[in-house]
Order: C-alpha cells, then sequence, then structure tokens
C-alpha cells in the first residue's frame, strides 16, 4: 500500500512552512507543494533547501491568488488587471463558457514551475490550488506547462469509493455529492496523463476531509481503508500548519484545523513507511 503524504500551500505562511519542516524531519511527510506567488515563498524556498530529501513540487494558483506574470499578459485569466478570480465558482464558470484561453494556463503555469526552478528547487510533480486541473479544460494545458518544464509527475485529484466511506461524516451533503460528480471527469483526465508521458498515483485520499482530517479518527480511519496492494500508490493530501498572525490575513477556511492536522499526523504517520514521487513510474506515451 504505498502512500505519498503531501502538504500543500507551501509558503504560504511562515507557520505553515515551519509545520511542513517539522512533519518531515519525522518522517511523517513525504512531499510539499510550493506556491510559487506565496506571501512566504522565500522562507519555504529557504526550508527546502535546509531539508534536501523533502520532494518539491508546484502548488499552481490559477484562483484566488496573484499571478506570476504580469496580469496584462493573461487577460482571460485575470480579468480584473490584478489578480486571479476570488472563487472557485467563478473561475469554473467563466472555464465552461470560453472565457478563459487555454495558452494563457500554459503560459502562467510554466512561469511559476520556473520560478521554483530558478530558486534552484527540482520539481518532483505538480497539482493545483483547489484541485482545479479536475477539468480538461485545465489539464491538458497544465501538461503541455509540465512538459515545457520537464515535470516527471503530476496529483490524480479523484478520490476512490472506499476513501469516500472512510469519512462518511466529514464533510457536508453538497461537498460530498460534488466531489462524487466531479469523478465523471476522471477516465479522461487518465487519458490525458496517461498521453502525456507523465506519472501519477492511484488517487489521492483525505480531499473530502479537508478541513476536518484534524480529527484523528479520520485519518485512523482513511489509513485502515488503504488497499493493500503493492501496485497502487496513493496520495494523502494535507494541510497542517500553526496559526499565527500571517494566517490571520489569509482568506482561508483552514485555521484551526491546521495545528490539528498537523498533531494527527504526527501522532499516526512517522512508523507507516511513506513512498517518494521518484517511485511512481512512468507510462510509455501513446503514439
Amino acid at each position: 500500500m504505498p502512500l505519498l503524504v503531501n502538504a500543500d500551500d507551501f509558503g504560504l505562511t511562515p507557520g505553515v512552512n515551519r509545520s511542513i519542516a517539522e512533519l518531515h524531519r519525522a518522517h511523517a511527510l513525504s512531499s510539499a507543494t510550493l506556491m510559487a506567488t506565496g506571501a512566504f515563498f522565500d522562507d519555504a524556498v529557504a526550508t527546502a533547501h535546509a531539508n534536501p530529501d523533502l520532494e518539491i513540487g508546484c502548488h499552481i494558483l490559477l484562483v484566488d491568488g496573484i499571478p506570476a506574470l504580469p496580469p496584462e499578459q493573461i487577460p482571460t485569466l485575470c480579468p480584473n488587471g490584478r489578480s486571479f478570480r476570488p472563487t472557485l465558482i467563478a473561475f469554473v464558470r467563466d472555464l465552461f463558457t470560453f472565457r478563459i484561453r487555454a495558452a494563457e494556463i500554459t503560459a502562467e503555469a510554466t512561469a511559476q514551475i520556473r520560478r521554483l526552478q530558478a530558486a534552484g528547487i527540482r520539481v518532483s510533480h505538480i497539482d493545483t490550488h483547489k484541485h482545479t486541473h479536475l477539468f480538461s479544460g485545465i489539464l491538458r494545458p497544465l501538461l503541455a506547462a509540465a512538459q515545457i518544464c520537464q515535470i516527471p509527475a503530476i496529483r490524480n485529484p479523484f478520490e476512490p469509493d472506499w476513501a469516500l466511506r472512510a469519512t462518511r461524516g466529514s464533510a457536508t451533503y453538497l461537498r460530498r455529492a460534488a466531489v462524487v460528480a466531479l469523478r465523471s471527469q476522471h477516465r479522461a483526465f487518465q487519458r490525458a496523463v496517461h498521453a502525456s508521458g507523465l506519472a501519477t498515483t492511484s488517487g489521492t485520499i483525505g480531499v473530502l476531509a479537508t478541513g476536518t482530517l484534524n480529527v484523528r479518527e479520520t485519518l485512523r480511519s482513511l489509513l485502515a481503508a488503504l488497499p493493500q496492494n503493492p501496485n497502487q500508490t496513493w496520495e494523502l493530501v494535507c494541510h497542517p500548519g500553526y496559526p499565527d498572525a500571517a494566517l490571520d490575513q489569509v482568506r482561508t477556511r483552514l485555521r484551526a484545523s491546521r495545528a490539528a492536522e498537523h498533531q494527527a499526523l504526527l501522532e499516526l504517520l512517522p512508523n507507516i513507511p511513506l513512498a517518494s514521487w521518484r517511485d511512481l513510474q512512468s507510462p510509455a506515451p501513446r503514439a
């Protein structure tokens, strides 16, 4: 049952960065995905260099943040001329009404990845803030950026039935229904990733439990439900951190849950062997 444990939001605040470093040193974390335009990007880079065994991916932002490129170069991603759309709902609405250009997604994702690489980070994989690459309209230009930057792997953001059952009661009915409905995109995701030659996991767990993974019973339930199949690798997505003044300034629903999640990971994961993104095998690209 190979398991990757990835912390999102690296670079968001000093408290998040410190939590990630501590969990990695405690063998409770495989990797973290770094926000290229995060307010504490430089602190995260220094933390990464001080922990060379911590694999670092790029947490690509296309919503609820600021771009790496000048906004005038990506006008359909930054319709207000300054920043990305503030909500996922607005982003998805405009994606499906063809108001967002694929070429701008590729350009912005490439710029974000290259900012990490320019800082001396060997980027192990990519994922997206709020899992926007669930949608083919985001995934395909994102895969193009990954190929340009020679990134070997990408998050498979789809959560399996067994994980949804293991986290029953951890989310509202509407959130659960949305996670289930979005799985209709899974086959298209698999085809596109396979054709690109990138590696990916069997799926991601902890998506539905975001914000409630701090409950030790929830994390324990997920770990107990992991299939005993050595040919499958699953990614546990988490959002640990310590509350601090910087977090008070961030628009996020994940506040107190970050510290409690840190504690749950610290208690339950150090004795579990963790996989590496390097362990994933890339498929042969389809002709």
